[in-house]
């Protein structure tokens, strides 16, 4: 089935629609973005307040429905009902674009199961733009915001330091002051690109080593959107172990851990750390 935003007469499709608002800078947002919310019966919103600012300063009158991640739940069928209804519904975040690590999941997916039609309309993205000017390679994952716990951070951070590309989060000063040290630890010999502020007035941007990064001397405002390079490409001068290797991976084998004995030997030696992870492994598993 193929579905039209509008029809011929420039009529807006009934539905929703979410659509990426600026990140900060009010001046970057779509024409298209703001056509569609001036033709919107409602706006669903995280903070009226903040969406107050952008909504007045393009003229924009739809009424607006409070709708963030506390009371997205209870709105749900309410809201549902309001599209049955043959409106048009916009969802908007405080900022960028809704869903991603923003609340808007529960009703998309709750649209999809009634067959009720959702159009992107899209736009700014933290995410894109720190990317955009990282120069870092243009293959990426992106992780989302830090969990508060260390030990769910530590587990998450050794499956992502093994990706081919470069990882993108979002956390607030305070929880990067408090990570520096797990960065370091699973992120060594990379390079780090921290966006703080991004198109605001105080925009500031940090490039440096991981092993070099230091905490801020403060917990500044504003939101951290970090990217981290891809891994470097190890040198196989030799892809096979030496038996002096062999023989201190297995004097190490119970004492310290793989990642451990895998840094212990890498640094005297041209074989990949994958080839001396996996023969630590190959131990562990013959005990």
């Amino acid at each position: 089935m193929i579905l039209q935003t509008e029809n011929k007469n420039n009529k807006v499709t009934n539905g929703l629609y979410i659509v990426s608002t600026p990140i900060g800078n009010l001046g970057d947002i779509t024409l298209r973005a703001i056509d569609i919310l001036k033709k919107s019966d409602y706006i669903l919103c995280e903070d009226t307040r903040i969406s107050k600012n952008l909504l007045d300063r393009y003229q924009i009158k739809s009424k607006l429905i409070s709708n963030h991640k506390f009371n997205e739940k209870k709105n749900l069928l309410k809201i549902i009902e309001v599209l049955k209804s043959k409106n048009v519904v916009s969802l908007i975040s405080d900022a960028g674009t809704p869903t991603v690590s923003d609340p808007g999941a529960i009703l998309i997916n709750e649209c999809i199961n009634r067959n009720i039609d959702i159009f992107p309309i899209p736009g700014s993205s933290a995410v894109s733009a720190a990317v955009s000017i990282s120069g870092f390679g243009e293959r990426y994952f992106f992780y989302g915001f830090f969990p508060e716990k260390n030990n769910r951070l530590k587990y998450d951070f050794e499956k992502l330091s093994d990706i081919d590309g470069s990882v993108v989060f979002f956390i607030s000063p305070r929880k990067f002051n408090k990570s520096v040290k797990i960065i370091k630890e699973y992120f060594s010999e990379r390079k780090i690109f921290i966006c703080r502020e991004m198109t605001k007035l105080y925009e500031e941007y940090i490039r440096v080593d991981v092993n070099n990064l230091e905490p801020f001397a403060s917990n500044p405002k504003g939101e951290l959107t970090v990217v981290i390079s891809e891994r470097k490409k190890e040198k196989n001068s030799s892809i096979i172990l030496k038996e002096s290797d062999k023989k201190i991976i297995k004097k190490f084998i119970k004492k310290l851990s793989v990642k451990d004995i895998t840094d212990l030997v890498s640094q005297n030696s041209n074989v990949s750390k994958k080839e001396i992870y996996n023969y630590c492994l190959k131990l562990k598993n013959e005990k």
